[in-house]
C-alpha cells in the first residue's frame, strides 16, 4: 500500500493533506523519516505521524439491495450512484465487488478490502451467483440441459461453465452461474432464442439478499469469512 493511502486509511486526512504531511517530513516508517508519498508500506510496519503511531481502520463489508435506475459507480453519471443510499464515513473508499447494470436489481457486496473483493470477482474462482430472471418468451424444455452442458456465447471461444436452471413459471426462472462474463445472463438466454426483460440477483456465495430495495447492512463475520474460505 502506498504511504499516502495508508495515512488516509488510518487518519481523517484527505489525500492532498496526507501528501503534504509526508513531504513535510512528519512521517516516520520503521524509525526512518520518509518524504516520498509513493513509498510502499505494509500493515506490519511501524508508522508514526508526528511521533503518534498509526493503525489502519478495520475493513468494512456491506450488503446492499440495489434499486433499478442506479449505477454501480462511486459518482453519479446518467443514473445516480447507489452510494447515495449509504450514509457512513469515508464512503469514497468503498468499492463494489461484482457490478450490476443500471436496470438490474438485487444483491451487491461493497467493501474497502481490495484483497477480499478480488477473491470474489477473480475469474478462476467458482463463486456462485443466483439470479431471478424474467423472460420475454416461454422457457423451452431443453434450456436447462443446454446450460448444464455449457453454451457458446457470441464472441467467446470457450463454452460457459455448467449453470443450473430452475423453472419457476413459464417466463420466470432462477439461474445459478459461477462466472461473471460481460452481460453473461442476458447473453446466455439470447443464445437459446429468448430475451431477458427483468434481472435480479438474489445470492452471491452463501450470502442471500435479505433487505428491501435501497437498504443495506453490514455483513456478519461468518458471511465475510465464507468468501475467504471459498478462495483457498
Amino acid at each position: 500500500m502506498r504511504l499516502d493511502k495508508y495515512l488516509c486509511k488510518s487518519t481523517d486526512l484527505t489525500k492532498p493533506e496526507a501528501i503534504e504531511r509526508i513531504r513535510n517530513s512528519e512521517v516516520n516508517v520503521n524509525s526512518e523519516t520518509v518524504t516520498d508519498e509513493s513509498t510502499q508500506v505494509h500493515e506490519s510496519n511501524t508508522i508514526l505521524l508526528n511521533s503518534t503511531p498509526l493503525h489502519l481502520r478495520e475493513f468494512r463489508y456491506l450488503l446492499m439491495h440495489k434499486p433499478a435506475g442506479t449505477i454501480c459507480s462511486n459518482i453519479d453519471e446518467v443514473y445516480p450512484s447507489l452510494f447515495n443510499y449509504i450514509e457512513i464515513g469515508k464512503v469514497s473508499e468503498l468499492h463494489i465487488a461484482g457490478r450490476l447494470d443500471a436496470d438490474t436489481t438485487g444483491l451487491v457486496l461493497i467493501t474497502d478490502d481490495g484483497r477480499w473483493s478480488f477473491n470474489i470477482t477473480l475469474p478462476t474462482k467458482s463463486c456462485k451467483k443466483v439470479y431471478r430472471v424474467t423472460l420475454s418468451r416461454d422457457i423451452k424444455d431443453d434450456v436447462a440441459d443446454k446450460f448444464k452442458a455449457g453454451i457458446q456465447l457470441q464472441g467467446e471461444q470457450k463454452l460457459t461453465r455448467p449453470a443450473e436452471l430452475e423453472v419457476i413459471t413459464s417466463k420466470e426462472v432462477l439461474l445459478t452461474i459461477t462466472e461473471g462474463k460481460f452481460h453473461q445472463v442476458k447473453r446466455m438466454f439470447a443464445a437459446v432464442g429468448n430475451r431477458v426483460v427483468g434481472l435480479h440477483r438474489e445470492q452471491i456465495g452463501d450470502v442471500r439478499l435479505d433487505v428491501e430495495a435501497g437498504q443495506w447492512r453490514y455483513l456478519t463475520k461468518a458471511e465475510v469469512d465464507s468468501f475467504q474460505q471459498d478462495s483457498e
